[in-house]
């Protein structure tokens, strides 16, 4: 389980295509600094499994299935990415339950400044997801809880303060980018629960 507060910005060394899938190499020091074989690490919001970690980073093996729904297969040699590590067990919570696991992705519309350093990031979201997003409801855009300020029309707006922004790879990010979305968890479990129920029961 992750918590959406991103700990390092990373860089991709390599992204080369496997017979099923491919293979990414991202260049940190950070997240591997505690790291063995096997562990997990998020990239952009996504739960990977590190191999092959030295002291200046990791690869992770990228299954067809992320490929298709992340914004992984599009980076390219030198894109940054957020990383973080999972959450200790006796770690405090400092964002929200983040599983790693995305949804879908969305299109970055706009990421305006608004001044003294902060932005207004609109993201177009996909229409299957829209059900499980709430004004000031939490939401990982490549891996950063945040909080949604506004959701009209499929387009979901969040403030992004100074740190958030110098700690991530959002300062990179231009009009038309795909970033991966991981939607609140409980909201998906409240939905299947309440579609148990029959009027009347």
């Amino acid at each position: 389980m992750f918590t959406g507060i991103i700990e390092e910005i990373g860089t991709v060394g390599k992204l080369e295509p496997q017979l099923t899938g491919a293979r990414l190499r991202i260049d940190c020091s950070t997240v591997v600094s505690d790291a063995g074989e096997g562990s997990s690490i998020a990239a952009n919001g996504v739960c990977l499994t590190a191999i092959h970690i030295d002291a200046t980073g990791f690869s992770a093996d990228l299954a067809p299935e992320t490929l298709r729904r992340t914004n992984l297969g599009d980076l390219m040699r030198g894109s940054l990415v957020n990383l973080e590590r999972p959450l200790l067990a006796i770690g405090r919570l400092h964002g929200h339950v983040v599983q790693g696991h995305v949804d879908g992705t969305g299109e970055l519309l706009s990421l305006e400044q608004l001044g003294s350093d902060n932005y207004w990031l609109r993201i177009r979201v996909p229409d299957e997801l829209d059900r499980y997003i709430v004004h000031k409801g939490s939401i990982a855009i490549d891996g950063i809880s945040l909080t949604v300020a506004s959701i009209d029309a499929m387009v979901v707006a969040v403030t992004i303060i100074p740190h958030t922004f110098q700690m991530t790879a959002l300062q990179t990010y231009k009009p038309g980018a795909k970033v991966n979305l991981e939607c609140d968890v409980f909201a998906k479990y409240l939905e299947k629960m309440i579609a148990g129920y029959k009027v009347g029961d």
